[in-house]
């Protein structure tokens, strides 16, 4: 599975942007999906992520309630709408995919997309 993530961009405080994160590959559908976000001079994190079907979704702590992250398997693309923005939302975003993403490295990675949030 190759990965592709885009919609990144420069946005103020409050606002909104949209990620979205192509596959390529039939095993798309079979794969849990994950966001994960790296500031400058942090740790990488994790932000979401859904299940193969779409069913289960669950978020960290610091963007519950204002990120939702959804899937169109016939599409083979993975969202997360991002609300409200701050400026400590402001990372390098990645998608990833596996069996599991949020308890072990998941094996599949995009590049990223930079979003920055001013204040």
């Amino acid at each position: 599975v190759q990965l592709q993530a885009s919609g990144g961009g420069l946005v103020q405080a409050g606002g909104s942007l949209r990620l979205s994160c192509a596959a390529s590959g039939r095993s798309f559908s079979s794969y849990h999906v994950g966001w994960f976000r790296q500031a400058p001079g942090k740790e990488r994190e994790f932000v979401a992520d859904i299940s193969y079907s779409g069913g289960n979704t669950y978020y960290a702590d610091s963007v519950k309630g204002r990120f939702t992250i959804s899937r169109n398997n016939a599409k083979s693309t993975v969202y997360l709408q991002m609300n409200t923005l701050k400026p400590e939302d402001t990372a390098v975003y990645y998608c990833a995919a596996g069996v599991s993403v949020r308890y072990t490295d998941p094996p599949y990675w995009g590049q990223g997309t930079l979003v920055t949030v001013s204040s």
